[in-house]
């Protein structure tokens, strides 16, 4: 982006020096544009001080670009809103919150509208560029509210599933959707999780899974793994009972 400032001065040089400690910049790194040239007058009296324009070219950094764009993709949607940027160095994040009255067209049908801004950002900002950078926008909140309702319904359903033993197969969603899903389940007791289909109609299934039964005394087997157990061991014949002894002599006769 080119920006420029206008400076005057006793002369020309006097202008540009004076420009020049304003920006911080070297004369390297400035074109200069000479409006005005310094005229002394006559006597003294009718001189005016040289006037000059110096450009240069400022590099915009990630969080200008990403609201530069965004302000004219909204722009185009003639939607207006306003924009707040924050800037994670560390974990190389920009998170983006909108607000004002409109934007729930920015939010689209469950969010789809608010991902393709993301996923355009994120675009933007890393075409190009070997230092990558992650962008993430929600707008009023809405995110956090989807994920809330998105733990409840995956709750709701799990319940359901342990109750009739039998998978239930979730509306498609979106990958931030699905990973909701998946994190409010991996420690659900009797049901697994895992997504089947591909975008954008993919889904998270939650199925049941058999948890075997708990009892026995502490650090006993349990009755499951008494009865795994018991199917492996070879069972031993039962002992048969002992005749009795017969006795052979002959009986003597009186």
């Amino acid at each position: 982006m080119i920006k420029s400032i206008e400076a005057t001065g006793r002369t020309e040089e006097d202008a540009i020096a004076s420009a020049l400690r304003e920006l911080g910049k070297s004369r390297d790194e400035v074109t200069v544009e000479v409006l005005e040239r310094a005229r002394s007058g006559f006597l003294g009296i009718g001189g005016s001080p040289a006037r000059v324009r110096v450009s240069y070219e400022e590099v915009e950094s990630k969080v200008e670009q990403l609201e530069t764009f965004l302000h004219g993709l909204f722009q185009r949607m003639d939607v207006e809103a306003q924009i707040s940027s924050e800037y994670n160095e560390q974990d190389k994040i920009i998170s983006v919150e909108l607000s004002g009255p409109k934007v729930g067209a920015i939010i689209g049908r469950r969010g789809e509208t608010l991902d393709a801004v993301q996923h355009l950002s994120n675009y933007v900002i890393n075409n190009g560029s070997s230092d990558r950078i992650r962008v993430n926008i929600d707008a009023e909140n809405y995110r956090a509210k989807r994920a809330d309702s998105l733990t409840r319904l995956a709750k709701k359903v799990a319940m359901k599933v342990v109750k009739y033993r039998r998978n239930v197969t979730l509306e498609p969603m979106n990958a931030y959707e699905r990973h909701v899903i998946h994190t409010a389940l991996q420690d659900f007791p009797g049901v697994t999780t895992y997504s089947t289909g591909t975008e954008p109609s993919r889904r998270v299934v939650v199925a049941y899974e058999r948890v075997p039964a708990s009892g026995g005394e502490a650090g006993g087997d349990t009755s499951y793994q008494r009865r795994t157990r018991e199917a492996r061991e070879p069972v031993s014949p039962s002992p048969q009972p002992e005749k009795p002894a017969v006795d052979t002599r002959t009986r003597e006769w009186h």
